[in-house]
């Protein structure tokens, strides 16, 4: 790609690089050479530009003034990487290959072009729009719909009724409608209720490895256009999640909470049941919600509070032990 080419793609400004020369890539600074462009995206990494071989840098519009040597000033230099990244590296586009394994069953609907790799089984009354992609090993059971592109990984599950919307991406081992964890105490034994309800995908989501959302008990499960699952995600039964929010691994949300639009979890936070956060909440990792959160607040800690407010109680654990012998002391010479 050339110089040029790449600055138009990212929509950015090339300084002292020729528009003709081209690179075949993208890498870190550190690991780059003068055919490939590299990015600064972290201020913590400035002290490897001076010394990157890079043929070119995306570099954000006041970083490094004065620099004398090929870079394209962005307004967000991750963002353009992503771009470049996803130009190198497009996705596979499905050509309608049925491995001779795959158990497709003569009720299932599928486009012309779907892929299906070996050992996967696609049930009955199954519709799987143009475009999508089934890999090996994978389950799509009876009834369930499957939009326009989408990828389905190695081993991955879709059980009964389920929708998946376009474009959504199901990591290897992600389980889409498994039985919500249901029970009545009966005096002497825990008995299973059964789930009826749906996992409905909206659009350009994507599920992580292993990850696992239940179906509804009675409603659907619903989880909205763009949201991004990390590796590692229970979802509960019932759980409604708003668009563009996104959660890393590991995190854990219990039946019949809803989390509004835009929403950020951090790694291994764990939500209460039938919990309502508001839309652009972000909360810290391993933080425990087990109330309703406002809009827009930045919250961490168990139970979780204010981040301003877990920042100070943070520094005073820390001083417990210290403020315990000065209160044993006083009491001592009180008494």
């Amino acid at each position: 790609m050339r110089l040029g080419d790449l600055a138009v793609l990212v929509s950015g400004r090339l300084e002292h690089g020729d528009p003709e020369s081209e690179i075949s890539g993208i890498q870190t600074l550190a690991a780059a050479d003068s055919s490939q462009a590299s990015f600064l995206a972290n201020t913590s990494y400035r002290h490897l530009v001076e010394d990157s071989r890079a043929g070119v840098i995306l570099l954000a519009e006041d970083a490094f003034p004065g620099i004398r040597r090929p870079v394209i000033r962005v307004s967000d230099p991750y963002l353009a990487f992503a771009l470049v990244q996803r130009h190198f590296h497009p996705e596979p586009v499905a050509s309608g290959k049925r491995h001779a394994s795959a158990v497709i069953d003569p009720s299932a609907r599928l486009a012309s072009d779907v892929d299906v790799a070996a050992l996967a089984v696609i049930g009955p009354n199954v519709r799987i729009e143009s475009g999508s992609r089934i890999g090996p090993g994978c389950v799509i059971e009876q009834g369930t719909m499957i939009g326009e592109r989408c990828t389905l990984h190695a081993h991955s599950v879709v059980t009964a009724s389920c929708v998946l919307g376009r474009h959504v991406v199901l990591q290897p081992g992600a389980v889409v409608g498994s039985d919500g964890f249901g029970y009545a105490w009966t005096g002497r034994e825990h008995l299973p209720i059964p789930q009826i309800g749906r996992v409905v995908l909206g659009d350009n989501v994507e599920i992580g490895a292993n990850t696992c959302i239940d179906r509804g008990a009675i409603d659907d499960t619903v989880i909205g256009n763009g949201v991004k699952l990390d590796n590692l995600i229970q979802i509960g039964h019932n759980v409604r999640i708003g668009d563009l929010s996104i959660m890393a691994s590991q995190s854990g949300i219990s039946g019949s909470t809803v989390v509004g639009q835009g929403c950020q979890f951090g790694g291994q936070v764990g939500v209460a049941g039938h919990v309502h956060i508001g839309d652009g909440c972000r909360i810290a990792a391993k933080s425990g919600v087990l109330g309703n959160l406002e809009a827009g607040g930045t919250y961490a800690g168990i139970p979780v509070m204010p981040h301003r407010i877990w920042l100070k109680v943070s520094a005073l654990i820390a001083r417990l032990p210290e403020l315990w012998k000065r209160v044993e002391r006083g009491t001592k010479e009180k008494s």
